[in-house]
């Protein structure tokens, strides 16, 4: 078609055909390779009641709903390709790629808002719901061993401001320092109101309901309007209006750091104002290649067979505490605790050895000295330690200078939710002692430290892992749980938060999870199929 736009001055016209035409067969699926991944996926979702957790009232007005399942089957497909992809992103695929076309059935490509809108109202309260029916059916179909996870923790960097740490610690040092600037404060209001018989009492902390409650007297007593105050510079304030500006001064920050401590709680020492559910934690690669302290997520994940079978999100940096939790939903999941637990030394702990005996689980956990005590022969047959010193017939301990240790006390365990106590023993005389260079650097005679019941739980768990199954667990998690970590973060570039809030994190494992085990699912058939 030509069209010339301006016959006056007899310019060129302007061309608005194209040569290439687009040309597509009637049916899609014929030009789609009988190998791909998309026929995987439907073979999965086929057999999932999807209907159950999409369930939306239609509006009574307005243009009707798009079809739920076949948004969440575009967005699940679209991270079982990518890894991770942006609302956008799918949209854009919607668009483009043959194979969302044909899930699509000849249904009009959804926005990016379309598609945002359904995974925070609808996706948002089910996908772990999802995540287990799409295990369930991938775990029958493989026989899936459940009696052997293998667990292990990373570090996801947050969708937070680098800089924007608030640190509990700080904020508890400085309200004590607010709770002397008022007591100071108020010996300053006590004089000025003295010839009225009035006198605020002095205490070594304040409420913030007390402080509102000697502001409200205050006004009544001095008889000042906040309407009348004088500001801008070279205009000279009042002593009691510069009282009474201190006053809420110190309420506001007290409510500050009130505020700031309340959003920490007991398990966290910090938070990130950008992202109030992120904690500070050591990241071991930054932007710079540094190890610095960022705000971020400490994910967990266990693996069955090479399939992700259970994932938490945490906000502390610790793997320790994090075990019993994932444990237990795993259970709440698959109806049944797993026989062998495998974990690194991060998880190795008094509290998490009682809980695996509680439960009928083997232990299969690194300690903190588990590398130590099975490689380096001096430090496990070392003379000095208090482990290796012998027992005589009155149940004392005795030292390599044949001196008796006797029992001083008892001591608690910090954070120890099983009652366990370390004995603290002391040498009977350090004096002149040959060894004394070797076994006690310290003035005074030695005092040592023991709890009999973790060591006799660390020399079973050395035998478990120093087993012939034990090197097989050990190897078979390092490429499990750490295989999996690095398919997501670098194979797959998910290395940081998209969404703020523990909710928005635990959305992104979800589907990030169900991704990675609907693409395990393909290769493992693919594989099979080459092979036959």
């Amino acid at each position: 078609m030509w069209y010339n736009i301006n016959m006056k001055n007899n310019t060129k016209p302007q061309r608005y055909n194209t040569t290439y035409q687009l040309k597509l067969p009637l049916e899609i699926s014929t030009i789609i390779e009988i190998s791909d991944p998309v026929y995987t996926f439907c073979e999965v979702l086929e057999h999932i009641d999807l209907r159950k957790y999409l369930a939306v009232e239609e509006r009574k007005t307005g243009r009707k709903r798009y079809d739920p399942e076949t948004l969440l089957k575009v967005i699940l497909f679209a991270f079982m390709e990518h890894g991770y992809a942006s609302v956008r992103e799918i949209e854009k695929l919607c668009k483009t790629d043959i194979r969302f076309m044909w899930l699509l059935q000849d249904r009009a490509a959804p926005s990016f808002m379309t598609i945002d809108n359904f995974m925070n109202n609808c996706l948002l309260s089910n996908i772990e719901s999802i995540f287990e029916d799409i295990n369930k059916y991938i775990f029958a179909q493989e026989n899936v061993d459940l009696n052997h996870i293998y667990i292990d923790g990373t570090k996801i960097l947050a969708n937070a401001n680098k800089y924007s740490w608030v640190w509990k610690k700080s904020c508890i040092k400085n309200r004590q320092k607010v709770f002397e600037k008022i007591t100071e404060l108020l010996g300053e209001i006590n004089d000025l109101i003295v010839y009225q018989g009035v006198k605020f009492e002095i205490r070594s902390e304040y409420a913030i309901e007390y402080l509102e409650q000697i502001e409200m007297e205050y006004i009544k007593l001095t008889g000042i309007e906040i309407r009348n105050f004088v500001k801008g510079s070279g205009r000279r304030k009042a002593k009691k209006q510069k009282l009474y500006e201190k006053l809420s001064e110190y309420k506001e920050r007290l409510k500050k750091y009130a505020a700031h401590v309340k959003i920490c709680g007991e398990e966290r020492n910090s938070f990130s104002k950008t992202d109030k559910d992120a904690t500070f934690m050591r990241i071991k690669q930054d932007h710079m290649g540094n190890d610095q302290l960022l705000p971020g997520y400490n994910i967990q994940m266990g693996l069955c067979d090479e399939y992700i079978s259970v994932f938490d999100v945490k906000q502390y940096a610790a793997d320790t505490d994090c075990f019993q939790p994932l444990i237990e939903k795993f259970r709440k999941s698959y109806g049944e605790y797993p026989e062998y637990p495998v974990a690194d030394a991060g998880y190795g702990s008094f509290n998490n050895y009682i809980y695996c005996e509680e439960h009928g689980m083997k232990k299969y956990m690194k300690f903190s000295m588990f590398k130590k005590e099975s490689e380096d022969k001096n430090y496990r047959e070392n003379l000095y330690r208090a482990v290796n010193f012998t027992i005589n017939e009155n149940g004392n301990l005795i030292c390599p200078n044949n001196k008796e240790f006797h029992y001083l006390y008892n001591k608690p365990v910090r954070g120890n939710k099983y009652g366990r106590k370390e004995e603290y023993y002391r040498c009977e005389d350090c004096t002149n002692c040959p060894h004394k260079e070797k076994c006690c650097k310290r003035e005074g005679n030695r005092i040592v430290c023991i709890n009999s019941e973790l060591t006799k739980m660390h020399e079973e768990v050395l035998a478990n892992l120093n087993s012939v199954q034990g090197a097989l667990l050990r190897m078979n998690r390092s490429i499990q749980a750490e295989g999996a970590y690095g398919t997501i973060k670098w194979n797959r570039a998910y290395t940081r938060a998209r969404r703020r809030g523990l909710k928005g994190m635990i959305f992104e494992i979800a589907v990030v999870s169900c991704g990675f085990n609907l693409h395990k699912y393909h290769l493992k058939q693919l594989s099979r199929q080459i092979a036959a």
